[in-house]
């Protein structure tokens, strides 16, 4: 029989339609290959009730615990009582609590793992006692909070000024009490080693992957786009506030240098819940989707995706996702972050609207046409899971090696 494991994750990891339940779901697959998984988790969003059954059908057992957002804000407040940051109570369910210790005592489960910082409150509960912890941060949550400070107006940037800082506090002390830390990226991982060093033995990370099998370009694709189009794509959550930044930076200063050139060009924005911000820049050439069933047709038949992130963490699957398909990726600094590709060949880096404008134009005119092959290449060399997700279950090994052995 397989061992017992406690896999506490802040979001129902499925479906893998975003970011955090990508990395999620295929970390949840893999260790049910080896564990028997005790999944305790939150549902945010109505539409995920229905997949609760395809996450139960591959776990031992689990405790699904509703997370209503406007009432999760109100119980953040106490964080200003409490000096805590305000994630925490966000997070925090006499539910989910009871269920993890009960469920840790019944199955006599020994091994933890954590997905996401707020999460960690549980496995750090004092009637506890667990032989090896492990926690995958995904980001450094707190570095994103000030990013966010320094692009807004008071008060809202000294709320997330404090949140920065209490919420790192927290990241340090969770670090300190686990047996491994992991990351998105190795730059993400050597900024919490600059951040914190004390604790640089025990950080790690680990590379999201891509389902190249899935994401490949096929020609037979249907052509969402008009005929004579030159299509830009952006693929992501538009309710997600960098993702929202990125469109109106991209639509409002770079679209109108293109389309003084290239009066064909027209800009998809693919995503669900766009933001009424996003919606608001929706034009003749500025196209706003919502969500569709499936993005490849989108990259598949665009000139060129656009990741033009002004605000960003950890790895950006939209861009790893057109690099798959075969497409020119034009990327922010702050987009290809813990991608290691090389710009020019594999990748088109701008950061400035006069970079982004003059590269996109540049690669309607037909430029770049190898780059394609060589992006793929690249995802197929570094962004596999079967290579990547080894070292978790090995981390969980109570006889495991150190992170800091593993260097």
């Amino acid at each position: 029989m397989k061992p017992p494991l406690l896999f506490l994750c802040h979001r129902i990891p499925f479906p893998p339609n975003k970011g955090d339940k990508i990395r999620s779901w295929n970390l949840l697959r893999y260790l049910c290959e080896h564990y028997r998984v005790y999944l305790g988790t939150f549902v945010d969003d109505a539409e995920d009730w229905q997949h609760v059954a395809k996450v139960e059908e591959i776990c031992a057992d689990s405790c699904f615990v509703r997370l209503t957002p406007h009432l999760a804000r109100l119980n953040s407040l106490f964080a200003f009582v409490t000096g805590h940051a305000l994630s925490l109570p966000y997070y925090r369910s006499r539910k989910l609590k009871h269920w993890v210790r009960q469920t840790v005592a019944e199955q006599q489960i020994p091994r933890v793992i954590v997905y996401s910082s707020a999460m960690a409150q549980y496995a750090l509960d004092d009637t506890l006692d667990f032989e090896r912890r492990v926690i995958d941060f995904v980001d450094i949550d707190s570095d994103k909070w000030r990013q966010y400070a320094a692009n807004k107006r008071w008060p809202m940037s000294w709320l997330y000024r404090r949140e920065a800082d209490y919420l790192f506090h927290y990241e340090k002390h969770v670090a300190e009490a686990f047996d491994a830390c992991l990351f998105v990226s190795s730059a993400e991982a050597e900024l919490f080693r600059q951040l914190a060093p004390s604790l640089a033995p025990n950080v790690g990370h680990y590379n999201n992957g891509v389902d190249t099998d899935y994401f490949q370009p096929d020609a037979s694709l249907p052509n969402p786009y008009p005929q004579g189009a030159q299509a830009l794509v952006f693929t992501g959550a538009m309710d997600y506030w960098p993702n929202v930044d990125a469109v109106k930076w991209f639509a409002e200063n770079v679209f109108p240098l293109v389309r003084k050139e290239c009066p064909e060009a027209r800009f998809y924005i693919v995503g669900g819940k766009p933001a009424e911000a996003v919606r608001a820049l929706a034009n003749d050439a500025v196209i706003v989707t919502g969500r569709v069933d499936d993005v490849r047709p989108y990259l598949q038949h665009a000139v060129a995706a656009v990741a033009p992130m002004r605000i960003a963490r950890g790895i950006q699957n939209k861009v790893l996702e057109g690099m798959a398909m075969k497409r020119p990726v034009i990327v922010s600094p702050q987009g290809l972050e813990g991608i290691d590709a090389s710009p020019g060949t594999e990748v088109l880096l701008a950061e400035s609207v006069d970079e982004f404008a003059d590269l996109v134009l540049q690669v309607c005119g037909g430029a770049y046409p190898a780059m394609g092959k060589a992006a793929r290449e690249r995802v197929q060399a570094d962004f596999v899971w079967e290579h990547n997700l080894p070292l978790v279950h090995g981390l969980l090994q109570t006889d495991s090696i150190t992170l800091q052995e593993r260097h």
